[in-house]
């Protein structure tokens, strides 16, 4: 008896140490971890950063230069969990995620290029909690199939919150979905290719001073052109969004 009380009281320790709700405020960090070169996660392992802000140094970030796995803090291989860490200003590429992966906790200040990036081949990757500030343009990139599935995220001043890769070599029909998010200042929630077979919905959510998504026609080489700015409820569909007293 005493060693089974022993361990709920550590499962609810653990438990209670990762909000996966809906926060509304940035996490204060609590310490610093400056990398050399980008931590790798290995294949379904898990990794807790204890709330510190993890950051590259020297600095990898080059404004809006397209960068590579090398410039990540973190890159994840296929099912690994990353829990409990904040993203710092210093690096281009915050977390590459090479196969589904879990996102528990995680927050980005001072995005640079983009937060994170999606390359799975198939399969769901998630976000669930944290969150996102000051991000010149994207948050979260699609550059490979499958689903992201984004749950209870926080973000202000950025510019799109998802987007859909509009110009990358190979090209998938892809699925996002948003579901009580609160978004205070964007240019647009999510941003996805209607012609290739992409679909986005976007339900009980906070939408202030944020377009709610942008349809594009994707293409494997140049620049895709926009086809739509708001949803259509086939490609973007919307429930139970609110724009403004929340």
């Amino acid at each position: 008896m005493y060693s089974q009380a022993i361990l709920l009281a550590s499962l609810v320790g653990i438990a209670s140490a990762q909000n996966t709700n809906l926060q509304t405020a940035f996490p204060a960090s609590s310490g610093t971890t400056n990398l050399a070169a980008a931590k790798t996660i290995a294949a379904s392992a898990t990794f807790d950063g204890g709330m510190k802000q993890w950051d590259r140094s020297p600095s990898t970030c080059n404004d809006q230069a397209e960068g590579g796995d090398a410039d990540a803090v973190f890159v994840l291989n296929s099912g690994a969990v990353l829990s409990n860490v904040i993203i710092g200003p210093n690096n281009g590429e915050g977390v590459h995620c090479l196969g589904t992966c879990t996102l528990n906790n995680v927050w980005w200040t001072d995005v640079c290029e983009d937060a994170a990036t999606f390359k799975q081949s198939s399969g769901t990757s998630y976000v669930n909690g944290g969150g996102a500030r000051k991000a010149d343009d994207k948050v979260l990139q699609h550059n490979g199939a499958g689903t992201v599935a984004v749950k209870n995220f926080w973000v202000q001043d950025v510019g799109k919150v998802y987007r859909s890769c509009g110009n990358c070599g190979t090209q998938y029909a892809r699925k996002s979905t948003f579901d009580n998010i609160h978004v205070d200042g964007a240019s647009v929630v999510a941003g996805v290719n209607g012609n290739l077979g992409d679909t986005t919905t976007i339900k009980n959510s906070c939408l202030l001073d944020s377009a709610v998504c942008w349809l594009y026609k994707g293409v494997t080489s140049g620049e895709p052109s926009k086809t739509a700015s708001a949803p259509d409820g086939k490609v973007c569909a919307t429930s139970a969004i609110k724009t403004s007293g929340c």
